[in-house]
């Protein structure tokens, strides 16, 4: 390897690594920094369904929503699901936290690949979800009187099953496969354009771990669904997530109510 690509490497050597309950990928963020912008481009997962087991995945990128402190989260990305007949969908979608998320009208097929950006300008969030295999294209502004941009955010999540705005309980992970994220950059509120190990700003590197209060079981299984999350490639650009079993101590259980909305970061400890 040359000397230019080790020092490429470096800065995602360094970032640090948490556990989460419903997400699994990077974030950026440093204190005082604010973003405006994250892009990425991903294939949507092909999940493996098995008829009496239902499960959920989302993949998405967004602003916000890292910060225990967070009071918002804006996100656009594409769901896929297992139901209880074995059966799976794909589908694409918009979320404004703490509003509910929003349909996109568009047609998403396992496999197919999707760009995909959250922009903010003020109060006014733009999303723009582009199925590059379709070549069909969204975009729709928002204007939203709560927002977060302390962070940038690509992320694999096990969706919530959420009974009124702070009453949400973590559904079991579907079976994704591999979800490889590319092409991510985000952009800082002072204009500056980078990869996410990009030294203007910290990298965590996020990884799914059911915690025990807050994960719905999946059946009678013993087994719940985890995700792991790669180090960064050399560019800092692309990483992929990866769905796997975990074992759960003493068997199976039921999630009790949580403290905050689906959509928001929730790590094992809490």
């Amino acid at each position: 390897m040359s000397c230019a690509a080790l020092a490429l490497v470096a800065p995602a050597a360094l970032a640090s690594t948490t556990e989460s309950s419903n997400w699994a990928g990077y974030a950026v963020h440093r204190s005082g920094l604010t973003f405006r912008q994250v892009t990425a481009t991903w294939h949507q997962p092909i999940p493996i369904c098995t008829a009496g087991q239902p499960g959920y995945s989302a993949v998405w990128i967004g602003l916000g929503g890292y910060s225990e402190t967070s009071n918002a989260l804006e996100q656009v990305g594409t769901e896929a699901d297992c139901a209880f007949s074995g059966r799976t969908s794909s589908s694409g979608w918009y979320e404004l936290v703490p509003a509910p998320s929003r349909g996109i009208r568009l047609t998403v097929r396992a496999g197919d690949l999707i760009s995909a950006s959250v922009k903010l300008v003020g109060h006014a969030v733009t999303v723009r979800f582009e199925d590059l295999t379709a070549h069909r294209s969204f975009t729709k502004t928002v204007h939203d009187s709560t927002v977060d941009v302390s962070s940038a955010d690509w992320i694999v999540e096990a969706p919530s099953d959420c009974t009124s705005a702070t009453i949400c309980q973590t559904l079991p992970l579907a079976d994704f496969g591999d979800a490889i994220f590319q092409q991510t950059t985000a952009v800082s509120s002072t204009g500056h354009k980078g990869s996410i190990s990009d030294r203007a700003w910290s990298a965590t590197k996020i990884n799914l771990v059911p915690g025990r209060r807050r994960f719905i079981a999946n059946g009678s299984s013993d087994l719940a669904g985890a995700a792991s999350t790669s180090a960064l490639t050399s560019a800092g650009t692309s990483f992929t997530v990866r769905y796997y079993y975990l074992p759960i101590p003493g068997g199976p259980y039921y999630a009790r109510r949580a403290s905050l909305p689906g959509g928001y970061l929730r790590h094992s400890s809490r």
